[in-house]
């Protein structure tokens, strides 16, 4: 008799489940509690998986074996609830996806520049001609790339969502490129809890495995030294405490390893930005990790496009710079943007906040921030943050009129930063309609 798996949620994890799960042999039943798209709802037919929508109907889940909860999907519903107390496992996809590859796992989590530093690192490994795939939170699903190619390395970009279901996911090489407040919503608005929950990448880890760990963060660098774990210990920044290491030096990132140092070349890096450099050196720990020459490293990140929506330049129009920072939603995020702006800046922020707590912003805007514009259905809490330290504040609720202001506001040589310190849910799709928003806006002009 087959194994009965229950997928919630019909999204790319839901549908990248079902296809592996077919393929594993198990009778496949997908419930969305929302609408399902109706190229999905062909893919399922085509795959013979029964699947609803707009409901979750318990009975027809009780006799399940396991069940794979996509990780939009909080803990606290009642149908969880109820799956838990007949105690039916449920699962992340990367922990089912897990189980049926021998692949080399790179897992990559962190509040800021898990994308970047996912792309970066899968940008490498693919330089130096292994087969590798890029997937989780980036790309296809890691189900589905399992189903359809299972690579011998895969670069996942993991969330802490993810990481909250997972029972023996282990990756080889772990990588935490920061953790600050996000999210807080999901996790009781305890802080702690979040930081718990980014910390579980390490939780199967063994004595063959590795986690890197940004050392300028002294949060982070606090928690990773209270776990107890047996996997070998790698930070990058600038704590040199351990004889694994990665740091700067004179335009080199320098990487030790029982005391042996190889010295990578930054000059021309493309990516500027102290978070940028961070991210470069965990990508590069990664290659050398896994034995990628230090030439293919600096050639690789020489010719390495950053992420889209992420400090992305969008265009110079009469001497002003665009910039579409979308990704930022959080204020750790919007912190590294605006460190890294070097002329006076016209700042776009708002959307649903998150719990956000703005102090640590003050000293940047005062001393970068030329107006804000708000962009929000409610934008109070920015208003009462942000009125003392600016003499220009002004509220819209439409991506093309924000611009345009912009536009007006701005000076020669200024920039405009689209970088929200929100979720995008009120007035667009995601943060990616959002960029894709503000991108058409400034060709418009």
């Amino acid at each position: 008799m087959r194994e009965k798996l229950i997928i919630l949620g019909a999204g790319e994890s839901g549908l990248g489940t079902a296809i592996l799960g077919i393929k594993q042999g198990y009778e496949v039943f997908v419930s969305d509690h929302g609408k399902i798209a109706e190229a999905t709802k062909r893919q399922l037919d085509e795959l013979a998986v029964a699947w609803e929508e707009n409901t979750h109907t318990l009975s027809k889940m009780s006799d399940a074996n396991c069940v794979m909860k996509s990780p939009g999907i909080p803990n606290s519903i009642p149908l969880v609830n109820a799956l838990s107390t007949r105690n039916i496992p449920i699962v992340s996809e990367i922990e089912f996806a897990s189980k049926f590859t021998t692949a080399t796992l790179i897992g990559i989590t962190g509040t800021n520049g898990k994308t970047t530093t996912a792309l970066m690192t899968y940008h490498i490994l693919k330089n130096a001609g292994y087969e590798v795939a890029l997937a989780g939170n980036i790309g296809n699903s890691f189900a589905k790339e399992v189903a359809e190619n299972d690579c011998q390395y895969y670069v996942l970009e993991i969330s802490s969502f993810q990481l909250d279901d997972i029972v023996n996911f282990a990756p080889h090489i772990g990588v935490i490129t920061n953790i600050t407040p996000d999210h807080l919503d999901r996790y009781n608005n305890d802080f702690g809890q979040y930081l718990k929950s980014k910390l579980r990448i390490n939780k199967n880890q063994s004595e063959r495995d590795v986690l890197l760990f940004n050392a300028d963060d002294e949060v982070l660098t606090e928690a990773v030294e209270k776990i107890d774990t047996q996997a070998t210990l790698h930070p990058f920044g600038s704590n040199l405490k351990y004889s694994n290491t990665t740091y700067s030096e004179q335009e080199h990132i320098v990487i030790e390893k029982q005391k042996n140092k190889t010295m990578i070349n930054t000059t021309d890096f493309p990516l500027y930005g102290r978070h940028n450099l961070l991210n470069a050196m965990a990508a590069s720990t990664v290659a050398h990790l896994l034995d990628v020459s230090k030439d293919t490293i600096r050639e690789s990140l020489l010719n390495f496009k950053g992420a889209p929506h992420r400090l992305e330049q969008v265009l110079k129009i009469q001497h002003i710079r665009y910039i579409n920072d979308s990704k930022a939603t959080n204020v750790n995020a919007v912190y590294f943007a605006l460190e890294s702006m070097n002329a006076p800046t016209v700042w776009i922020v708002g959307g649903v906040d998150k719990g956000n707590d703005y102090e640590m912003l003050y000293p940047l805007v005062r001393e970068k921030v030329r107006a804000i514009i708000c962009l929000g259905v409610d934008n109070q809490k920015i208003i009462s943050a942000f009125e003392p330290f600016t003499d220009l504040m002004l509220e819209t609720q439409s991506m093309k009129e924000a611009v345009l202001i912009a536009n007006k506001i701005a000076q020669k040589n200024d920039n405009v930063l689209l970088s929200p310190a929100c979720a995008s849910f009120d007035l667009f799709e995601n943060y990616e309609d959002r960029g894709n928003q503000f991108k058409q806006a400034v060709r418009e002009l």
